[in-house]
């Protein structure tokens, strides 16, 4: 595309250390957030103090002030955008290009790895992955599933009525490559803990981040 005016994405933020790098991560945000959102800052400056930098932007919904996202096929085109600028800025091949985010976002990053198919991505780092929407668990997202050949690592809350334990797991099954779940105690969907386990949302923030630090920098470079 030629210009600002005709691409769908026009903010982005890199965090992180210039080349060179084994990998860069792309961190997309959830269908009610921004890529501001405290657990996706959370877990850029703990990448960059990692030496890996990462890459977050908005989807065009929200760069217009916009609450509901944009049709389907303009997250897709979104998503593939942003992928395509954190191959430009990090000079990577895409066997080394980790991506994923927050709900939404993820879900958006490991569909378009199922459907690129093979060595199409190094990782993908799943944020709260909604295994269905919020009241509607016979509307399954796990048609890509198979299609996956990445690593993949799913950080949810003990409490996610979007993707209840036992059903995730069995879920990810269908998943050919290693599969790494970590799950955060009492949090929910939006990984907010229960006042009663004496966690903070910081805490469970920090912990997510620590888990992605850790699982990007087992990945082989």
């Amino acid at each position: 595309m030629s210009d600002d005016a005709e691409r769908l994405v026009t903010e982005y933020e890199w965090t992180g250390p210039a080349r060179p790098m084994t990998h860069a991560v792309l961190l997309a945000h959830g269908a009610g957030s921004d890529m501001h959102a405290p657990v996706l800052r959370r877990v850029a400056a703990a990448l960059a103090a990692a030496k890996v930098p990462s890459l977050r932007f908005n989807h065009r919904y929200r760069t217009l002030g916009r609450k509901a996202p944009d049709s389907k096929a303009v997250l897709a085109a979104s998503t593939d955008e942003a992928i395509a600028e954190l191959r430009r800025r990090s000079g990577l091949p895409p066997e080394r290009l980790v991506l994923g985010g927050r709900s939404m976002g993820g879900r958006l990053c490991l569909e378009w790895a199922g459907a690129h198919g093979p060595r199409a991505c190094a990782g993908l780092p799943m944020l709260g992955y909604p295994l269905h929407p919020a009241g509607k668990p016979h509307l399954r997202r796990d048609e890509a599933f198979a299609s996956v050949d990445a690593p993949v690592l799913f950080v949810s809350g003990t409490r996610d009525a979007l993707a209840p334990r036992g059903e995730f797991e069995l879920s990810a099954r269908a998943i050919k490559a290693p599969v790494t779940f970590h799950w955060l105690e009492s949090a929910d969907h939006g990984y907010r803990p229960l006042k009663s386990s004496g966690r903070t949302i910081d805490d469970v923030h920090a912990e997510a981040a620590d888990a992605v630090v850790e699982w990007v920098r087992a990945l082989p470079s």
